[in-house]
């Protein structure tokens, strides 16, 4: 293969997994190929994104990738100037629970050293939720407010639906890097919230 050619495969390479990660995160599962390239180019990507006031997030042991906006003390004052490429995603109060809910089902399964996915179904959603929001005595409307709380959780791509029935959703582990070890820390304490957010709701 000539040297031109050479330079428009890595191109074209580059230009997939850049394109890839900026529609969402790539998993290692789901996007083998981008993946495979990812891993061979990750330094070109790297250097790539960072002209954007991007930077890589890379997690070879759980297996996904995803971009995330540079700090201001990350990046020089001219590219501060540029716009945001990852826009902030403001969660709602119940989106905001069932993420630390599901980040602490992955930390009970991770302590058990059991299986690596964690897989729950709609009715254990329901379960671990419905102490927090109110209309807890109206099950019908309940589940469907849940209904669309798992869905927006689904597509920010921290939850995969699974085929069968009753309905089964896989938690990412990419929430592990939504939901880090601080917020964790004083987990309990953000539960007394949310409980007594959700009393004044009733």
């Amino acid at each position: 293969m000539s040297n031109e050619n050479l330079i428009m495969a890595a191109d074209a390479s580059l230009g997939l997994v850049v394109v890839s990660l900026m529609k969402g995160v790539v998993y290692r599962d789901q996007h083998p190929a981008v993946w495979l390239q990812l891993e061979e180019i990750h330094g070109a990507v790297l250097d790539y994104v960072r002209v954007m006031g991007l930077d890589l997030i890379i997690d070879e042991a759980e297996g996904y990738a995803f971009l995330r906006q540079l700090g201001e003390q990350d990046i020089d004052e001219s590219a501060q100037q540029l716009p945001r490429l990852v826009a902030r995603r403001p969660l709602s109060f119940p989106v905001s629970l069932l993420c630390v809910l599901l980040r602490k089902k992955m930390v009970e399964l991770d302590a058990t050293g059991g299986d690596a996915r964690l897989i729950l179904t709609r009715e254990q959603i329901v379960e671990m939720m419905r102490v927090f929001l109110p209309d807890r005595a109206n099950e019908a409307r309940l589940f469907d407010q849940i209904d669309t709380h798992i869905n927006k959780v689904a597509e920010f791509g921290f939850l995969k639906k699974l085929a069968g029935n009753p309905p089964a959703w896989e938690v990412r582990r990419i929430i592990k890097a939504l939901v880090d070890a601080d917020w964790l820390a004083d987990f309990n304490e953000k539960l007394k919230v949310y409980r007594d957010h959700a009393d004044t709701l009733v």
